[in-house]
C-alpha cells in the first residue's frame, strides 16, 4: 500500500501485490479498488504483479473540493504515476471495468510504449452519437444528484447497486465492495461524475490504432454492454472476446473464478508471445 502524489498535489492511494508481469486494473465509476479484491490471490499465485488504485475523488485517494481538480487528462496522468511507482520502466497490461476500461483504452492510445496488453471488462468506447452522449450525461447527473443529496451510502443501496457490486450482493466480495463504496467522500464522487465522467471523449475512431493484444470480456447478463463488446472486438486489431456465463456488469465479482481463469489465460499468452 502507498500514497502517491499526483502532479497537482492530490494524494492517490495504490497497492501492488506480487511480482511478474505487471497488471494494473482501474475500477468503475463510484467504486473502489476493493472491487478487484477477488483477483488478488489468483493473479499473484499465477505469477503476476497486480496493481490496484483509487481515482482522485474515490476510495482512499484524496477528494479535492475544487471542481477544477477533476479532468480526464489528469486521470490518465494519475494512472501513469501509479505505474511509475509500481513498475518503473516496464510495460504493463492495463485494464479495468467500465469507465476503467475506457480510461485504459485512452491510455493505450496516448502511451502505447507503456502498454503490453489490455483487459477490458464491461467496457464501451464512449459516446460519439450526440443523442447517446446526452443520455449518458443525464445518467451521470442523476447519479451525481443522488450522491449529493443523500450521500454515498444511499447511492450504494440504490437501484445502481447491480452495476456497482454485481448481481450477487450476498457474496463476501460484493459485501466488502459495497462497504468501501459507502465510505467514500460524496464531494469527490460528485465532482468526478460531473467534470470527468459526463465529458469523457469517445475513442471509437481510434480503436484500429491500438495495436496490442486485448481481452474484451463481458457478462452474459450485461445487456447494456454486449453490443459494445462486439464492436470493440471487431475494431481492435488484436482482440479476443469472452462472454462470462451468469455474470452481469461486475463480472469479476459475480463470477470471479471464471473471470480469473479467462484473464490469466490471456496473461499467459501475452507473457509467451509479447516481449516486455
Amino acid at each position: 500500500m502507498a500514497t502517491l502524489i499526483a502532479e497537482d498535489g492530490v494524494a492517490l492511494y495504490a497497492e501492488s501485490h506480487g511480482a511478474g508481469i505487471p497488471v494494473i486494473l482501474s475500477n468503475g465509476l463510484c467504486t473502489t479498488c476493493e472491487n478487484f479484491r477477488p483477483q488478488v490471490e489468483a493473479f499473484v499465485d499465477a505469477g503476476a504483479q497486480l496493481i490496484l488504485w483509487d481515482y482522485r475523488g474515490h476510495g482512499r485517494s484524496e477528494s479535492p473540493g475544487d471542481p477544477s481538480a477533476y479532468r480526464f487528462d489528469r486521470v490518465l496522468d494519475d494512472l501513469c504515476r501509479v505505474l511509475d511507482w509500481a513498475a518503473p520502466g516496464r510495460r504493463a497490461v492495463v485494464g479495468g471495468v467500465s469507465f476503467g476500461g475506457l480510461a485504459s483504452l485512452h491510455f493505450a492510445h496516448k502511451s502505447p510504449e507503456r502498454v503490453r496488453g489490455l483487459i477490458l471488462i464491461a467496457t464501451g468506447p464512449g459516446f460519439k452519437n450526440p443523442e447517446a452522449l446526452v443520455r449518458w450525461s443525464e445518467l451521470t447527473e442523476r447519479s451525481a444528484s443522488l450522491i449529493e443529496s443523500e450521500g454515498s451510502s444511499a447511492f450504494a443501496q440504490s437501484a445502481a447497486a447491480p452495476t456497482l457490486i454485481g448481481l450477487r450482493p450476498d457474496l463476501p466480495a460484493a459485501q466488502a465492495a459495497i462497504r468501501a463504496i459507502a465510505l467514500q467522500d460524496p464531494v469527490g464522487l460528485v465532482h468526478f461524475q460531473r467534470q470527468i465522467a459526463a465529458q469523457v471523449p469517445p475513442i471509437i475512431d481510434e480503436l484500429a490504432e491500438i495495436d496490442c493484444p486485448a481481452l474484451v470480456a463481458v457478462g452474459e447478463k450485461d445487456d447494456a454492454f454486449l453490443r459494445a463488446a462486439d464492436l470493440m472486438a471487431a475494431r481492435l486489431p488484436r482482440a479476443e472476446r469472452e462472454t462470462i456465463p451468469g455474470a452481469g456488469h461486475m463480472a469479476n465479482i459475480d463470477e470471479s473464478e471464471a473471470f480469473n481463469t479467462i484473464a490469466l489465460q490471456f496473461l499467459g499468452k501475452i507473457a509467451a508471445e509479447t516481449p516486455e
